[in-house]
């Protein structure tokens, strides 16, 4: 299952660039991870200083 941002997203960024397939983008008010691009790598969480980014329950 892929990761998915949680409300605790401070919008800093730092995911993005991390992200070695581009599935995160800027959303309305957190950042988005695209589950049909997001590899299950666990970059964005590794890097995230709020631990927004959290797998995905099956």
């Amino acid at each position: 299952m892929a990761y998915y941002i949680t409300d605790e997203c401070i919008s800093c960024g730092v995911c993005v660039d991390e992200c070695p397939v581009g599935a995160i983008s800027e959303g309305d008010d957190k950042y988005v991870i695209d589950p049909e691009l997001c590899t299950e790598c666990g970059a964005c969480a590794e890097i995230c200083p709020v631990e927004a980014p959290q797998p995905a329950e099956e």
